[in-house]
């Protein structure tokens, strides 16, 4: 699918985080591994989905290369934390109403992402 971050748009793709970490906030499989302020992350996250989804460069432009599996390293991340990340993204991504297909588009990638990202054992 090309150039998905054109079809959500930056409206919808930063609703879609703010969405997605007002789940993560209240979700205790998970919030332990986040600050208890999420304004940066979210920040952060808008800008690596603006480039992970086709969109301008804006998290290397910023911070350098997203080297997402050492940022993730010193976090414990299960295989349950994987699944709650997950879910809390796919509720995300129905809140603002992201079709199927792109929903399906959607949650392929991140499942590939998040696999990558487990470190620990449950």
């Amino acid at each position: 699918m090309p150039l998905v971050y054109n079809i959500i748009g930056k409206e919808k793709l930063y609703e879609m985080i703010d969405t997605f970490y007002g789940y993560v906030g209240k979700d205790e499989r998970i919030n332990h591994l986040f600050p208890d302020d999420l304004t940066e992350t979210a920040y952060k996250q808008k800008l690596f989905q603006t480039q992970f989804l086709g969109g301008p460069n804006l998290y290397n432009e910023k911070y350098g290369h997203p080297m997402m599996r050492a940022r993730h390293m010193p976090f414990k991340i299960t295989p349950k934390a994987r699944e709650a990340w997950l879910e809390n993204m796919e509720k995300a991504i129905k809140d603002v109403g992201l079709d199927e297909e792109l929903r399906e588009y959607l949650m392929a990638r991140y499942s590939l992402t998040a696999n990558h990202m487990v470190n620990s054992e449950d």
